[in-house]
């Protein structure tokens, strides 16, 4: 197998943010828990809402490059919490400790010099359907979201004072 260390190390920094893009600590810290069920002007879901899209999104994909039990979801509906769910602290904090969790497995994927990142993933209907390929639609997917969380925020004016400090 090729040394493709720095190349694996490209994909932790988008699955993280920590370059280019804000990461999911940063988007999520401080938020005020009166605004999770709140839905912004013109915006048919909430803050949770989308945080929960986020964390379904990403352990679905999880699931899929693992492979074996794999189930598929159903799009939209399974991925996204029903319209009027709401959530307390407990459900808050769950959404973000899990995506974090399954956040730093997708990590150790990409770290792992056994996991070839080029092959195809075992059970998928397609060759193109490979790790590479699913980290960098996790990354993407994430990227994509988190900015539209921070923006939510900044029409919520849920950033702390000290934001843009």
């Amino acid at each position: 197998m090729p040394d493709d260390a720095a190349f694996r190390e490209q994909i932790v920094h988008l699955l993280k943010g920590d370059q280019a893009h804000m990461t999911f600590d940063d988007a999520v810290a401080g938020f005020p828990a009166s605004a999770m069920n709140t839905r912004p002007p013109n915006v048919s879901y909430t803050p949770w809402h989308l945080l929960e899209h986020l964390r379904i999104t990403q352990q679905d994909i999880l699931a899929f490059t693992n492979g074996e039990a794999y189930v598929e979801l159903r799009w939209p509906e399974d991925y996204w919490p029903a319209p009027d769910a709401t959530a307390d602290q407990a459900a808050w904090d769950t959404t973000i400790r899990q995506f974090r969790t399954d956040l730093a497995a997708l990590i150790a994927l990409a770290r792992d010099p056994a996991n070839d990142l080029h092959a195809p993933v075992k059970h998928a209907t397609g060759d193109e359907y490979t790790l590479a390929r699913e980290l960098f639609t996790v990354a993407a997917h994430n990227s994509y979201h988190i900015g539209e969380f921070a923006i939510l925020r900044q029409v919520m004016d849920t950033w702390p004072p000290d934001h843009d400090k």
